[in-house]
C-alpha cells in the first residue's frame, strides 16, 4: 500500500515575496510498487500474435482477368440519375374527353423497397420525458465523470484550501447548465429548419343573383252534389257540339283538309303528359345523337376512299338500324320517304305469308331517332302499301289485307284512322297492293288510287269527311281452251299487284298484274287497255317509270329478273337477271341511269347504265341472317342514302360510296351541265345504242 505523504513546511528563503507559492516535493514510491503498475497497464498479447504481424497475401483465383497497368489505370465514369431504369415508359390511359388510349408523360421514378411504421421516440425529447413521467422511471441523475481523490501525498490542510473554490465553481457551472438546458429548444433530430411567410389575405367579394319567382296561384273551392252535376252537364254539351262539328257539312269546297278533320277528344287535349311530349323528345334525340355519334359522323363526312382504287364498283357502307320491338314478326311491307322532312319516313308493317295474317302497324321514323318510332299506329289487319301525300306531308294513305283502305291524319292525336272504307263505301274483296295520291279533282277534293288482287283499279275522293270510291278500271284476262277442233274464249277477272302514274301526262298509268302482264292504262278509258306488254313469267312485284325519261319504266318480278322498257316498244330494252327472286326496284333521284333492287337471297344489286349495261356496279349483302329476305328498297330525295326493309321487322340504312352517284366530270373551259334534260339525254343517248330493228335485248 502506498503511504500517505503530508507537505514539508520550510523556513528558508524567508525574503521571498509572500504571494510566491511553496513548492511541494514529494517521495517517490517504491521500486516494486512501480514494477506492479507496469506490469497491470501492458497488454497481453496471447499466443496468436505473430499471426496478426505478419503481412497478409492476396489470394487470386486462377480464372481471373490479367489486365495491364494502363488497364487498371483506365477510369471509366459511370452517372447516376434518379430515374428508376425499370420503371416502364410506354404506359397509355384512355382519355375519355378525346375518346382515345394516349401515353403518359409522367413517369413514377420512385422505388419503395422498405417501409416500416415505428413508434421509437428519441430518449431526449420532451414526448420521451413525458412517458417516463407518467411510468414512473426515475432518471439517473449520477455525474459521468468522478475522479477519485489521489491525495496519498497531499495534507490535510492544501487540500482543504484547494477544495473551497473548485467546489464554488462547479455550482456556478451547474446554475448555468440548467440554465440553458431550460432556455435550449428542442428540435428535430434530424437538419431541421424553421421557415415561414407572410402572405397577403385576398379580399373576400360576394355575388349575389336574383331571379323572378315562378307564377304562383291560390285555388280553394267546395264540391258539393249540385256542382258535380253542373260539371257533368257542361261536359255533355261540349261533347255534343264536338258531334254536330263533325256531322256539320262545310260550306266552302276549297277549305283546307285540316278543317274538315276529326277534331279529337276534350280529354286527350286536357292530357298532361301532351304538355311535355315536345321537351321530351328533344332531350331523347339529344341522347340518341351523342349515342350514334360516330354513325353520324359517317353519315355527314364519310367518303370511301377506296373507291379511287376500284374502276367502277362501289360498296353501301351500314349506318342506323331501326326496329321496334312489338313488330318484331311482322315483315316490312311499304316503305315511303316524307317529301317535306328528308329524316322521316313512313314502314307499313303486315305479313306475305296468307295463312298467318295477323294485326299490322303503321311506324314512322326520324334518323335523328333511330332508337324508337315517332308515331305508332296500331291496325286490325296487315299493312301492304302506304303513300305519303306532297303536298300534305301529315296525311298518310294505307291499303289492308283485307281490302280496306284508310287515311291517318299525323296532326291529330288518335291512334285510329281519321278515314276509312267500309262494305257500303264499296271496299275491296281482296288484298290492296298499292295505293297513290293523286292531283286533286276539279272541286279541290282529295284522291288517291288503289290497286287490288280483285282486278279493280279504285279512285278514292274525300268528300265531306267521307271517301267515295270510283272504279276507273276493271282488269280482265282472256283464256282460250281448245276442245278437239272448236275453240272456246274464256274471260276472267284479272289480279292487280302494282301501278304507277306518269310523271308528265296525268291520265297515263301502267298497271303489273298476277299473270306477268303490264297493262298501259288510262283515266279516261275504262273498258279496253292502251296497250299490254307480256313481261314476266311470274306476278310483277313492282313497275316505276322513270323520273326523268317521260317513256322509260321498270318492272321487277319473282321470276328472277329486272326488265327495262320503252313504253313505245313491246320488247324489253334490257334484262337483268339476279340469281334470286326480286322484291322491289326503285329509280334514283338524281341519275336517270340508276337504279337499285333487292332481292329474296338479302342482297342489294345497284346499277348504273352510263357505266356498266351489263352487270351491276355494286353487289352487297346486307343481312346478318342467310335466311332473312329483303322486301322494300327506297332512295332518300335528298342525301346519298337507301332504306331497306326485311321480312323480319328491320329497316337497315345504308350510304352510297362516291362510284354509285358519279356526277359528270368538268372539262376545260366548260360548266358541267345539270337538270332533267341532261337526264333525259342521257339515257336518249344509251336507248340509241339498243334500239334497232329486229334486236334482241341486251342481257
Amino acid at each position: 500500500m502506498p503511504t500517505k505523504t503530508m507537505p514539508i513546511k520550510t523556513k528558508q528563503n524567508t525574503g521571498a515575496p509572500p504571494m510566491q507559492s511553496q513548492k511541494l516535493i514529494l517521495p517517490k514510491p517504491p521500486k516494486g510498487i512501480t514494477k506492479k503498475r507496469d506490469e497491470d497497464d501492458s497488454t497481453d498479447m496471447g499466443d496468436g500474435a505473430d499471426e496478426w504481424s505478419q503481412p497478409k497475401a492476396l489470394t487470386k483465383p486462377p480464372d481471373q482477368l490479367q489486365l495491364t497497368e494502363a488497364e487498371l489505370k483506365e477510369e471509366f465514369t459511370r452517372i447516376l440519375t434518379a430515374n428508376n431504369p425499370h420503371a416502364p415508359q410506354n404506359i397509355v390511359r384512355y382519355s375519355f374527353k378525346e375518346r382515345v388510349y394516349k401515353p403518359i408523360s409522367a413517369v413514377d421514378q420512385l422505388a419503395v423497397h422498405f417501409a416500416l411504421d415505428g413508434n421509437m421516440l428519441h430518449k431526449d425529447s420532451d414526448e420521451a420525458r413525458r412517458q417516463r413521467a407518467r411510468m414512473g422511471v426515475v432518471e439517473d441523475s449520477a455525474p459521468s465523470d468522478v475522479a477519485a481523490p489521489d491525495a496519498g501525498d497531499k495534507d490535510e490542510e492544501g487540500e482543504g484550501k484547494a477544495a473551497t473554490p473548485v467546489a464554488s465553481e462547479e455550482g456556478a457551472d451547474g446554475e448555468e447548465i440548467t440554465r440553458n438546458k431550460k432556455e435550449r429548444k428542442l428540435t428535430n433530430q434530424f437538419n431541421y429548419s424553421e421557415r415561414a411567410s407572410q402572405t397577403f389575405n385576398n379580399p373576400l367579394r360576394e355575388r349575389a343573383s336574383q331571379t323572378e319567382p315562378p307564377p304562383r296561384a291560390t285555388f280553394s273551392a267546395t264540391a258539393n252534389q249540385w256542382e258535380i252535376y253542373d260539371s257533368y252537364l257542361e261536359e255533355l254539351h261540349k261533347q255534343e257540339k264536338v258531334k254536330e262539328k263533325q256531322k256539320a257539312p262545310t260550306s266552302k269546297k276549297d277549305e283546307d283538309i285540316s278543317s274538315r278533320r276529326k277534331l279529337p277528344p276534350a280529354e286527350s287535349q286536357s292530357d298532361d303528359i301532351n304538355k311535355v311530349s315536345m321537351s321530351s323528345k328533344i332531350v331523347e334525340r339529344m341522347v340518341n345523337q351523342n349515342t350514334f355519334d360516330d354513325i353520324t359522323q359517317d353519315f355527314k363526312y364519310f367518303e370511301d376512299v377506296s373507291d379511287e382504287f376500284r374502276d367502277q364498283d362501289g360498296t353501301l357502307l351500314p349506318l342506323w338500324k331501326f326496329q321496334y320491338d312489338k313488330a318484331k314478326r311482322l315483315a316490312v311491307t311499304a316503305l315511303c320517304w316524307n317529301p317535306k322532312y328528308k329524316d322521316l319516313f313512313a314502314v307499313g308493317h303486315g305479313s306475305y305469308d296468307f295463312m298467318k295474317q295477323n294485326q299490322g302497324m303503321l311506324l314512322l321514323y326520324s334518323m335523328k331517332n333511330p332508337s324508337f318510332p315517332e308515331y305508332v299506329f296500331n291496325t286490325e289487319s296487315g299493312i301492304l302499301c302506304l303513300d305519303i301525300h306532297k303536298e300534305h306531308p301529315y296525311l298518310v294513305a294505307v291499303g289492308f289485307y283485307d281490302g280496306n283502305v284508310a287515311i291517318y291524319n299525323l296532326k291529330t292525336a288518335t291512334t285510329h284512322p281519321n278515314f276509312m272504307s267500309s262494305a257500303k263505301s264499296g271496299k275491296h274483296t281482296d288484298p290492296v297492293w298499292q295505293v297513290k295520291w293523286q292531283k286533286d279533282d276539279m272541286d279541290k277534293n282529295l284522291n288517291f288510287f288503289s290497286i287490288s288482287s280483285d282486278g279493280r283499279v279504285v279512285s278514292w275522293t274525300l268528300v265531306k269527311n267521307e271517301l267515295v270510291h270510283t272504279d276507273v278500271i276493271k282488269l280482265s284476262v282472256d283464256v282460250s281452251t281448245k276442245k278437239g277442233t272448236e275453240e272456246t274464249q274464256l274471260h276472267g277477272n284479272g289480279c292487280g299487284t302494282s301501278f304507277d302514274f306518269h310523271r308528265q301526262i296525268d291520265y297515263l298509268f301502267l298497271v303489273g298484274t298476277e299473270e306477268g302482264k303490264i297493262h298501259k292504262c288510262s283515266k279516261a278509258y275504262s273498258s279496253q287497255f292502251l296497250d299490254t306488254f307480256d313481261a314476266h313469267n311470274m306476278a310483277v312485284d313492282a313497275v316505276r317509270w322513270n323520273p326523268f325519261h317521260p317513256k322509260v319504266f321498270i318492272t321487277c318480278s319473282s321470276d328472277w329478273t329486272v326488265k327495262l322498257w320503252d313504253h313505245s316498244v313491246k320488247t324489253p330494252m334490257f334484262v337483268f337477271d339476279l340469281n334470286s327472286a326480286v322484291g322491289d326496284v326503285a329509280w334514283s333521284p338524281y341519275s336517270s341511269t340508276v337504279f337499285a333492287a333487292v332481292t329474296t337471297d338479302g342482297k342489294v344489286h345497284v346499277f348504273d347504265l352510263s357505266i356498266n349495261k351489263y352487270e351491276a356496279i355494286c353487289q352487297q349483302a346486307v343481312v346478318a341472317k342467310k335466311k332473312t329476305k329483303l322486301t322494300h328498297i327506297e332512295f332518300n330525295p335528298v342525301h346519298p342514302i337507301i332504306i331497306v326493309g326485311d321480312d323480319r321487322g328491320h329497316v337497315i340504312s345504308l350510304k352510297l360510296s362516291p362510284n354509285l352517284r358519279k356526277q359528270p366530270k368538268e372539262k376545260k373551259g366548260q360548266e358541267i351541265q345539270k337538270g332533267p334534260e341532261v337526264e333525259v339525254a342521257k339515257l336518249d343517248k344509251l336507248l340509241s345504242l339498243v334500239r334497232e330493228p329486229d334486236s334482241t335485248p341486251e342481257k
